[in-house]
């Protein structure tokens, strides 16, 4: 609304989808559920990534332990996007250390809202960056 800068790395990429979803797309108790139990999980627990060619698998209720997605990954960034435009590139691979990721079944909504998921990891599951293309500099990564 001000147009005040923003850059969110990791859990501020995912308070700016929960903040996104309730004052844009009238999801009023989006939530994560790193915060416990929600009716509108925006951000949820991974449970299923790839990993190279491999599948990762952790299961929702198991111990957390060395449960993250947790290093190098690649990224599709969309042609046009500012951090396209950033990396000079639309691949990228950036490092991660997370549990926890935007939900994709609210991508629409979002997107609905002005939202650009404008990074995705290349099977098009997992949101690595949301940008919006009208506001000056207001850019989330999910990866540090």
């Amino acid at each position: 609304e001000r147009k005040v800068p923003y850059f969110g790395i990791c859990f501020g990429m995912q308070m700016a989808c929960i903040e996104a979803a309730r004052s844009l797309a009238g999801v009023e108790h989006a939530s994560s559920t790193e915060f416990g139990p929600t009716e509108e999980p925006v951000v949820g627990l991974m449970t299923e990534w790839l990993k190279g060619n491999m599948l990762e698998k952790r299961r929702a209720t198991g111990d957390l332990g060395g449960t993250m997605r947790l290093g190098a990954y690649q990224a599709d960034l969309a042609k046009g996007s500012k951090i396209a435009e950033i990396y000079g590139d639309t691949q990228i691979s950036e490092r991660h250390r997370h549990r926890y990721e935007v939900n994709i079944d609210y991508k629409p909504r979002l997107e609905d809202c002005g939202l650009v998921f404008a990074g995705m990891s290349p099977d098009g599951v997992l949101p690595e960056t949301v940008e919006y293309p009208d506001h000056p500099w207001f850019i989330g990564v999910q990866y540090h």
